[in-house]
This record gives C-alpha cells, structure tokens and sequence, in this order.
C-alpha cells in the first residue's frame, strides 16, 4: 500500500524533541523527511546520553558504536544532509532544495530564521507554494515569544505544575515532556492541513505553533479558571472533579484504577462490590454529594479493593463494564499484549553498529485501512544522504558535491 504523503519533501531543520517528534510523524506518513544538520556539530542528540550500542544501554559511550537512545528513535524514517546554513554557499544550496521541498519546518528561536536569510518571506520568494512551519516555546509573536524553553518551562508557565500532583504537594510536571510531544503532534497537524489548503488553492503559507498554545489548548478543556469559585483545589491528585469514584486504588498486590462517570457505571460499581444496598441510599446515590463527599466515596472503595488481588478487581469490574485499568510499571507496559498486538514496540537499529539495541522506539500511532504508515527506514548516519539529496534534489553535479565536501560546506561521508 502506498503511503498518504509518499511523494511529499520535508525540509527538517530542527532538533530536540517537538520538531523531530513533527517530522517522524510524517516521515511515518510516507513523507521524503530530510534532516539538515550544522556538519561541524550535527544532530545534538545523535551522540548524547543515554548511548545504545553492542554492551547494552548505558550513561557512557562504551564502544564507538553507541548512539545517542534519542536520535536512534526521532530520526527514523529520515535522510540526513550536513549542510552549513550559516555560510553563503550553505544557504544557496539549501535555496535549491526549497525549490524542489513541499515544506520546510524548524524550531530555532523566534527571529532565528530570519537571520539566517531563510525565513518564511525569503522561502517563499523561491518556491510560492512552500509550507513552512516554525516550532517554538511561546510562538511568533507576543510579548515573550524571544525567550527560550523546554518542555518544563512550558508546563510551569501555563499551569500545568500547579494542578499535577495531590493537594498540598510542591509544583510537579508530568512524567513524560507532554508539552513537546503534544507541540509536535500539532505542528504535524498544522502541516496536513496547510498542504490540503495548498492543494485546494495552490498558495503555501506559515504555520506558527507554540508549545505553550498547544498544552494550554488541551489542559483548559478542564475548567481551572471556575475552580475557586467552586471551592476545589487546583490540585485533585488523580481525580476529575466532575466524576466520583475517580482515583487509583490500593489491592493487596499492586494499584489500579477505576471510575464512575454515569449513573449506569455507578450502579454496576456497586453490582461489583455486593453493594447493592447503597442503590436505595439517596444521599450516596447522588452524584453531587459523592463529589462532595469523595474522601468517603474513595474509603469504600478501598475498603473493597485492599483485601483483593488486582486481577480479581479487575475481572469483577471489567464483567460489569466499570473503567477500571492495573497501573502497570514501564516493564509490565513493554510486555503488555495489546501495545504488542497494535506494533506499538518496535525494535531500534543502530546504523554504527549494524545491529538492533536494548532499547525500543514507539510504532506509528495511527491505523489506516487503505494506506501504510510505519517508520520503514532506521535512523540514518550522520550525512548519509548529503550527496543524494544534493544532487537528485538540488541538480547539483558529483563535481560540485565534492567540491563543497572539501570546503567543508557539506557532509558527504
């Protein structure tokens, strides 16, 4: 089966996690992603901790076949080029493949861009139907749009750390750096739709994410700004204020978590329990007091679930059709066979060492009936592609390749 963006070129300048995380979903789409990289420093992350090599997983590099855990998974899928943007030569050869490029997509800082002499207006004037996507910590514009952030950053500065955690806890992010990830997925949208704008219209235009926009638009479907007034904590721990039961629960081997959010799944938590009586109690049976009243609500159900091991709650509450999970641990989640089932895990080559590693890297997310999306390619080696891009791309001659490779203009291992 053909791809859904097979034919599509991808300009990849940026680096880290949100921009990289943009363009392995398109490369997944079947888009031609073509990572741009300084040659005197290449890809940050390509040789940086954690390292995964023929001795396992480690902090440091023990043999020269390590690669950086990071790069082996966001670069799959990808070509790579080491090309100088910041000399005269650099930048012309890379005005040669926008021409030829359906998008061009970078994460530098605000005015970054510009600078460098490609910025929208510069990429537009070679190729009018280019579609370009800037990636930053707080967008493109606003007052704060020139500071730097990371993922932390982003989750304090629009409210993410005040409301994860308990109550009365210091300010925690999440787990995982969900303002990168959720910037990525989408700048990857912002991307699909700007192409299906330039296919109805022939026009291109500028895509301005901000990671701070993206996580801010996703948590504030909760209503925090209403929380005062309705005398809750910010902080609900693993609750939602609109649902009770909500919570984990402690069984006598382990964790899980189950909860109410219709009358329907209340009544059949109670089937589950042999707590039918507690139908007839109109206090308990109303949703507006087990809300106020969830310390209470949270007592029974522990008091149920302490004295049972976690599979018997779960198959008593998966039999009445109750939203119940086990909290499993990273290593229970890699032996999980749905994830499995659904080519979620999927193995990691490691170019250097020709060879898979410990590590694994996620599979594409999305299922199509009619089309393929999967990472077909592993992470490439640095430059592996400077030569064939230049050339089949950009109309550059072998003689000219070489002779920028000598300048140290491009990487052309």
């Amino acid at each position: 089966m053909e791809k859904i963006l097979t034919g599509t070129v991808v300009l990849d300048l940026t680096r880290f996690f949100s921009g990289p995380q943009a363009t392995l979903f398109l490369a997944g789409l079947g888009a031609e992603v073509i990572k741009i990289d300084d040659p005197a420093t290449g890809d940050p992350t390509t040789f940086s901790p954690p390292f995964a090599g023929p001795e396992g997983v480690s902090f440091h590099r023990k043999t020269q076949a390590d690669m950086g855990i990071a790069y082996l998974k966001r670069a799959r899928g990808k070509k790579s080029v080491g090309l100088n943007l910041k000399a005269p030569e650099g930048r012309a050869a890379f005005m040669k493949l926008v021409r030829s490029a359906d998008v061009v997509i970078d994460n530098f800082s605000a005015g970054v861009a510009d600078r460098l002499g490609i910025g929208y207006e510069t990429l537009r004037e070679a190729n009018p139907g280019i579609v370009h996507c800037s990636l930053t910590g707080y967008g493109s514009t606003g007052p704060e749009r020139n500071l730097k952030a990371y993922d932390l950053m982003v989750q304090a500065a629009v409210g993410m750390m005040s409301v994860t955690g308990q109550p009365d806890a210091p300010p925690a992010k999440a787990g995982s750096p969900l303002s990168d990830a959720i910037a990525g997925t989408f700048a990857a949208t912002g991307i699909l739709a700007a192409l299906l704008h330039r296919n109805r219209t022939g026009e291109g235009q500028s895509v301005d994410v901000s990671m701070a926009d993206c996580l801010f638009a996703l948590m504030f479907d909760e209503p925090f700004d209403c929380y005062r007034s309705l005398g809750l904590p910010l902080r609900q721990g693993n609750r939602i204020m609109r649902f009770s039961p909500f919570n984990a629960y402690r069984t006598r081997d382990g964790w899980v978590v189950a909860g109410a959010a219709t009358q329907d799944d209340w009544n059949a938590l109670l089937r589950a329990m042999g707590r039918e009586d507690l139908a007839e109690n109109p206090q308990i049976n109303s949703l507006s007091w087990r809300l106020a009243n969830n310390a209470t609500v949270d007592s029974l159900m522990s008091s149920w679930t302490e004295p049972l091991e976690s599979a018997e709650v779960l198959r008593r509450l998966n039999e009445v059709k109750v939203p119940c999970s086990p909290v499993r641990e990273i290593g229970e989640v890699m032996e999980w066979a749905q994830l499995k089932d659904r080519d979620m895990m999927m193995p990691l080559w490691n170019p250097l060492a020709q060879a898979t590693v410990e590590a694994k890297g996620p599979g594409f997310p999305i299922k199509f009936s009619a089309s393929k999306a999967a990472y077909d390619t592993p992470a490439p080696l640095p430059g592996q592609h400077s030569r064939e891009v230049l050339m089949n791309l950009g109309g550059f001659s072998a003689h000219d390749v070489d002779a920028m490779a000598r300048r140290g203009i491009i990487s052309a291992p």
